[in-house]
């Protein structure tokens, strides 16, 4: 049962951190002038949400189909 959802997971976490880093890339750009910066953020925010798509949804979905 946990082996699906770990390869959905596997799946999903690394396309939500992409469009992640997308879309703060292209809004931050618009307002900051230094590049660096916004890869800086673009980065942390990709990170971020590949730890949560990561750990999150595997985690409810093993405690929600357990019972």
């Amino acid at each position: 049962m946990l082996k699906p959802i770990v390869v959905i997971a596997l799946v999903f976490a690394p396309l939500a951190a992409a469009i992640a880093f997308i879309i703060t890339y292209e809004e931050y750009s618009k307002h900051l002038a230094d590049k660096r910066k916004v890869l800086k953020i673009s980065l942390r925010m990709a990170l971020v949400t590949f730890a949560f798509f990561l750990t999150v949804p595997p985690l409810l979905i093993w405690l929600f189909l357990a019972r």
